[in-house]
């Protein structure tokens, strides 16, 4: 396989990997939002994590969204410039998703 062609199945396929794992991460997301509900404590953590969580789903279900144009646009530079905006709302839905679980994890013990 020439050079050129491995260039340019590289960022489809970190697209459709993106894709899957973006909204499996929203749905973890919205289950620990359910969590905290459900357990009917009200606290500044719970609630903050409660918040965050909740954040994060949406810039979870963005990023499926943007990942979804990106896969099906025909310009390589635009596909370019989603692919990055994409990988930093993943990388801060992800932060925040952590910071939820440690949040989460202080709460309980």
């Amino acid at each position: 396989m020439n050079q050129v062609a491995r260039k340019s199945i590289w960022p489809r396929a970190e697209m459709l990997q993106l894709l899957s794992l973006s909204g499996t991460l929203a749905g973890l997301c919205i289950t620990g939002v359910t969590v905290f509900h459900s357990l009917g404590r009200v606290s500044l953590q719970g609630t903050l994590a409660d918040d965050i969580l909740a954040i994060s789903a949406l810039m979870f279900l963005l990023c499926t969204y943007i990942i979804f144009f990106t896969l099906r646009t025909q310009q390589e530079s635009l596909a370019l410039t989603l692919e990055k905006v994409v990988d930093t709302i993943f990388l801060l839905a992800l932060t925040g998703m952590v910071t939820a679980g440690f949040m989460m994890v202080y709460k309980i013990l």
